[in-house]
């Protein structure tokens, strides 16, 4: 690839290579592809960190700041190539890029279409972000609507569900663990931390892409919708009366809603009480509970444990 710069002082990447790529995301305007024979990419240097063309990525670190910019605005912010390549996989249409000078290389082979992409030095990334940006590549997408919750029932055998998970780590490691082990579908609770925030979608490396979700808005009679669904809803907590998990039957595994509550809290009485079977994960040397997430990948791979061998990929 080589790098040249027109009278205007903009940047533009020439692709020398002629490989061809499997295509990633869709054809057509905002989508961005992987070919051998892209146009040559623009490149638009960014020197000030306050540059409004890159508003999408001010101050990233700020939680708060974010929650009320990002969903207002529709979009979400993919950090990391993978990533970003996932979310185009699963049809997300991108924004802009916005990538440490010395990476433009790694977007060579996307056609990015309508999506401009911005280049800057580390210093400049760090100042406009609020961090050090290691991976040197960081994406900013449109969000596409949710599906409805019937729509998730209807193509899942197994999902969870999760109440008032606000810790964006634990969430984006559900939703890993959920794709990794085969959790078809993931139903939140209103008052739920967001998947497709920068921190949830990192720690998931990009399977809160792979695995859908919804909202279920009426909490907790959200659930008799579940179970009208046909599935069984199985309450996931410490309680010493709970029914050790792998002696459910094959009655209640067959179409199994895994109910998660937060860490620390757990699950609220009104949930478990809305469930069909409180269920437990017998502990060894005095540990009461688990990290929602490891307590999640527990669970899923003893629902899933009688499932046909996959391979991975």
């Amino acid at each position: 690839m080589r790098v040249a710069r027109n009278d205007a002082g903009v940047a533009y990447t020439f692709q020398c290579r002629d490989e061809t790529r499997t295509p990633v995301g869709g054809a057509g305007r905002g989508r961005a592809r992987v070919t051998g024979e892209n146009p040559p990419v623009p490149v638009h240097e960014i020197t000030d960190p306050d540059d409004p063309r890159i508003a999408d990525y001010r101050a990233l670190t700020d939680v708060e700041l974010r929650t009320r910019w990002e969903p207002p605005h529709g979009l979400f912010i993919a950090e990391g190539e993978l990533v970003l390549r996932r979310a185009l996989r699963a049809g997300y249409p991108p924004r802009s890029f916005l990538v440490d000078a010395k990476r433009t290389d790694q977007l060579a082979d996307l056609d990015t279409a309508d999506a401009p992409v911005y280049a800057a030095t580390p210093d400049v990334l760090e100042r406009a972000t609020g961090f050090h940006v290691h991976r040197g590549v960081l994406a900013s997408f449109h969000r596409t609507p949710l599906p409805a919750v019937t729509e998730l029932l209807a193509a899942a055998r197994r999902v969870v569900i999760l109440e008032d998970v606000n810790n964006h780590t634990n969430l984006g490691a559900v939703f890993r663990g959920a794709a990794a082990l085969g959790v078809e579908a993931v139903l939140l609770s209103p008052s739920c931390a967001d998947p497709l925030y920068r921190r949830s979608v990192r720690v998931s490396m990009g399977e809160v892409f792979a695995v859908p979700y919804a909202r279920l808005d009426r909490w907790p009679v959200g659930l008799d919708q579940v179970r009208e669904a046909g599935f069984t809803v199985l309450a996931l907590t410490p309680a010493p009366d709970a029914v050790p998990i792998q002696r459910l039957t094959p009655a209640q595994r067959e179409r199994a809603a895994l109910l998660l509550g937060a860490e620390g809290p757990g699950l609220t009485a009104a949930a478990q009480s809305a469930s069909d079977v409180r269920v437990v994960i017998p502990m060894r040397r005095g540990v009461d509970s688990l990290n929602v997430a490891a307590a999640a990948a527990v669970a899923f791979w003893e629902l899933g444990r009688d499932d046909p061998p996959f391979g991975g990929g």
